[in-house]
């Protein structure tokens, strides 16, 4: 375990913002009960996989503060590096677009302002990137996310990596090669290591890198990630949409999101898709933020999807 070399930088956040609502966003591995200022992450570095860092965010008014530590040790961090963590985690917490301009239409919409005005700073947390998005679909496919949240920790101890960031114990999950030396794992069926394997060896070939996903229209970028065993439509649209940084990527077919839009919006039956992809055009260019707003705040707004 390591603190790592610290290294600081700033990242500047537009609109209202709340790095807690932020980290307290439950999805995927994250699990946060409580915020005591401080957002830790560890994670594989956008443009080498094989490069870990961990990154200590503090919110100062409408900037982040960020401490970005080596996670190997001995090796200090490079300017580059530090400059890719940063662009990386402010895709991760979402400030790397207009958030003035999300605030502005939520609060133009009589169906949305109620929701964005219990959490006004809330922004939706992504995955650290299309690869730990990957490896979280497969070692999470059918089974309770405290399940699979066990097994991504006990994969990140075996061979990942964990920090300390502010006090606290932060687990990376592996590299790309160290992922590759995988055998066995508690609690992960062994028809997953060929998978979590075939993973890997995407990322080595550059397969999952953010930005060429990013850069691919929506469709083809799912169809490109359904190659990989494991990744049907239901993950490959979730790595897009929840690890790319998308705004405005749109997903229709999930039965908690058309609930929740058929509560908001007073229908008689759970929108069809061709039904909430015309109810989110009103939503344009932030429909993926819209979506996720809504699932998450909707319950403390009041709105309870039928059934």
């Amino acid at each position: 375990m390591s603190a790592g070399t610290g290294r600081t930088t700033s990242l500047p956040v537009s609109g209202p913002y709340d790095l807690g609502e932020v980290a307290q966003m439950g999805f995927g591995h994250r699990d946060e009960a409580s915020f005591d200022g401080v957002m830790r992450m560890a994670f594989c570095l956008d443009g080498d996989l094989e490069r870990q860092v961990g990154v200590e965010a503090r919110q100062e008014g409408d900037r982040l503060d960020l401490t970005v530590r080596s996670v190997d040790g001995d090796e200090p961090l490079t300017d580059a590096e530090v400059a890719a963590a940063a662009a990386q985690v402010a895709r991760v917490v979402s400030v790397d677009h207009d958030g003035a301009a999300f605030h502005a239409l939520c609060v133009a919409d009589s169906v949305l302002a109620p929701v964005h005005a219990v959490a006004p700073g809330f922004r939706p947390a992504l995955f650290y990137s299309p690869y730990e998005a990957a490896v979280w679909s497969i070692v999470s496919a059918r089974r309770a996310r405290a399940q699979g949240i066990g097994v991504r920790r006990r994969l990140a101890q075996e061979l990942g990596a964990t920090v300390q960031l502010a006090g606290l114990a932060t687990e990376a999950v592996p590299t790309p090669s160290a992922l590759l030396r995988l055998e066995s794992l508690p609690g992960l069926p062994a028809d997953r290591v060929p998978r979590l394997h075939a993973v890997a060896e995407a990322a080595q070939r550059g397969e999952l890198d953010v930005g060429e996903l990013r850069a691919l229209p929506q469709a083809e970028a799912e169809e490109r990630l359904q190659r990989l065993p494991g990744i049907g439509p239901f993950y490959s649209s979730l790595i897009v949409v929840r690890a790319c940084g998308h705004t405005d990527a749109m997903v229709v077919g999930e039965l908690p999101v058309r609930g929740v839009v058929q509560e908001a919006y007073g229908l008689d039956h759970p929108p069809t898709p061709a039904e909430l992809a015309a109810v989110g055009e009103t939503w344009r260019p932030y429909r993926t933020w819209v979506l996720v707003m809504l699932r998450a705040l909707s319950g403390r707004a009041g709105l309870r999807p039928p059934g």
